[in-house]
């Protein structure tokens, strides 16, 4: 009973921890788009937390992570939006977790569920930031997709490095 318990009490302490590196590192930009949303490394404890303990257990983590962003003072205009921009996107993040034997078809999973949550919040809520007579889809695809997609390569190319090392922790 106590190995079980101790188990348990390991992944959430571990989960706590990705959340909490997570929002550290959201902190840390690499670079800012103008309307908001930026590259930094906060995808990553996240992700590796997923491929480590399953994709239930990263998406709980992630949804925490997106809560915690909209109580660490996230950019509200609509309570869907908030949804769609922090817990959804950040737990689209765990689906990398279902493909555990294939960790980088898992990360694209979970970054492109991210990008989609991401640019549904644009269609929906941003349009007016799009130019005059350029389609919101494409608006918000490209826009979101210049901070998504970047911010996901860099945490595939980090992780082939830390992989080999933490997999087995």
């Amino acid at each position: 009973m106590f190995a079980i318990v101790r188990v348990r009490l390991k992944i959430l302490i571990e989960g706590a921890l990705s959340v909490a590196l997570s929002i550290v590192l959201s902190y840390i930009k690499l670079f800012s788009l103008p309307q908001g949303g930026s590259v930094s490394l906060s995808m990553l404890p996240l992700i590796v937390f997923a491929l480590r303990r399953g994709g239930v257990l990263g998406m709980t983590a992630g949804a925490a992570a997106g809560f915690m962003h909209i109580f660490l003072g996230g950019y509200i205009v609509h309570p869907l939006q908030a949804l769609l921009d922090y817990p959804v996107a950040s737990a689209a993040l765990g689906l990398a977790g279902f493909f555990r034997s294939k960790k980088y078809s898992g990360i694209a999973v979970g970054v492109i569920a991210n990008m989609f949550s991401s640019v549904l919040s644009g269609v929906f809520f941003f349009s007016s930031y799009a130019p005059k007579g350029m389609n919101v889809w494409l608006y918000s695809v490209v826009y979101n997709g210049s901070a998504v997609i970047p911010e996901g390569i860099i945490c595939a190319l980090l992780l082939c490095l830390v992989w080999p090392r933490i997999k087995n922790l």
